[in-house]
């Protein structure tokens, strides 16, 4: 059971760590996103060592029992070293004076994690009592041992402090942020350092209990792991949350404009792009620009249609969405929907009103984000009963007004 949860979490990491390579790849001056792509790496290999049928095979290969906790718990003091360097990074955002500071803040402590984890690495060697194989209770098997708890302790305290850091600062960055992804990736990256302190709890509890002859094999072995598991894959998670999270949106909404832009392009398929050149593609490929392009198209159509919608049918659409009790939001998207039906079909058949509408385009905020999120409500409510309704009363009173 271990090794499949521990190896589909690999998995599962190895994805994400791919996915933020990738973008470093692309943006290769981008100092922070190639530290996430390096720090995050330890993750899933962290994953790998913990899964007791490949901590044995390595240590089988090597002919060092336990071996594979060293490089386990290194991948973890790897993403603390990436953690606190970003923190300082973070810290000393400013001129170059700051920013020189930071650099040398950060080679200061690589060089202390440096020495504290190899000195933990020579209490290891020189504390380990026996050949037995401790993939899954390394740490209360060698309670007794005081290389191995020095070893441990150090450990702690390096992957500790470094939580503790960024848990604490991640909050305070997101909450200038708003609502942004990036600010939903950074509450979720501290939920994941908080837990991960849950682990580094455990543990300490765990060695004093051991120490005091109580043990408590389900804390050390059992909440502690779990819990940084599960704090790996938060961790990971708001990483890859400001730059998967648009791009989730953008696919949302894409789908959901999808509809209305085959609806209205079909009248003017000029305007249009040549879509058959992205079944050839990775279907996520350039999501927000897909996704902002169709909303120009459907603009484009809009506007050229204004000329053919009569101001009634926007006071009609409003009307009926008040009596509906509709909020402001839903009502705009019922007038647009409305107002873009009833254009498309006078333009079918060549009528123009006098007057026209001054605008079919009802602007429900100045930023685009919330311009596109209104737009896919028009293609929601693009073939609601109430817009039918709308049109068929248009419909009524044009021909009681023909002679």
């Amino acid at each position: 059971m271990f090794d499949a949860l521990y190896l589909t979490f690999s998995a599962i990491t190895w994805c994400i760590v791919g996915y933020k390579a990738r973008a470093w790849f692309r943006d290769r001056g981008n100092v922070d996103l190639g530290l996430t792509a390096l720090m995050t790496s330890g993750v899933p290999i962290v994953f790998l060592f913990s899964a007791p049928s490949v901590y044995r095979a390595f240590d089988r290969l090597t002919g060092v029992a336990n071996l594979a906790m060293v490089f386990l718990y290194s991948a973890v003091v790897l993403f603390a070293s990436g953690a606190t360097v970003l923190l300082l990074r973070w810290t000393s955002r400013g001129d170059a004076a700051a920013e020189a500071r930071a650099a040398a803040r950060s080679r200061f402590a690589i060089a202390v994690v440096g020495v504290a984890w190899l000195t933990a690495v020579v209490c290891f060697a020189v504390g380990r009592p026996d050949d037995v194989e401790h993939p899954r209770d390394f740490s209360t098997a060698y309670a007794d041992a005081p290389g191995v708890v020095a070893f441990l302790v150090l450990y702690l305290a390096i992957f500790g402090t470094s939580l503790a850091g960024l848990g604490a600062l991640c909050p305070r960055y997101a909450a200038r942020l708003g609502r942004s992804w990036l600010a939903k990736g950074l509450r979720t990256l501290a939920a994941g350092c908080w837990l991960g302190l849950l682990y580094c709890l455990c543990k300490l509890v765990g060695f004093v209990l051991s120490w005091t002859g109580n043990e408590l094999y389900w804390l050390s072995n059992g909440v502690a792991p779990m819990s940084a598991s599960v704090a790996a894959l938060l961790v990971l998670l708001g990483f890859s949350l400001p730059a998967a999270g648009p791009r989730v949106s953008a696919w949302r909404r894409l789908r959901r404009l999808d509809p209305l832009w085959r609806s209205v392009t079909a009248h003017a398929p000029e305007v249009t792009i040549d879509e058959n050149r992205w079944s050839a593609r990775w279907p996520f490929a350039d999501l927000e620009w897909r996704a902002n392009r169709r909303m120009a198209e459907i603009r484009d159509i809009q506007r050229g249609i204004r000329r053919h919608v009569e101001p009634l049918a926007l006071d009609l659409a409003r009307e009926k969405a008040g009596a509906a009790g509709l909020d402001e939001r839903r009502t705009a998207a019922v007038v647009e929907a409305a107002a873009l039906r009833r254009g498309l079909a006078n333009q079918i058949t060549g009528h123009v009103p006098a007057p026209h509408a001054d605008s079919v385009v009802v602007t429900v905020s100045a930023d685009p984000a919330e311009e596109h999120e209104h737009l896919a409500r028009v293609a929601d409510v693009y073939h609601d009963p109430l817009v039918d309704a709308v049109l068929t009363d248009l419909r009524e009173i044009s021909a009681a007004s023909r002679p």
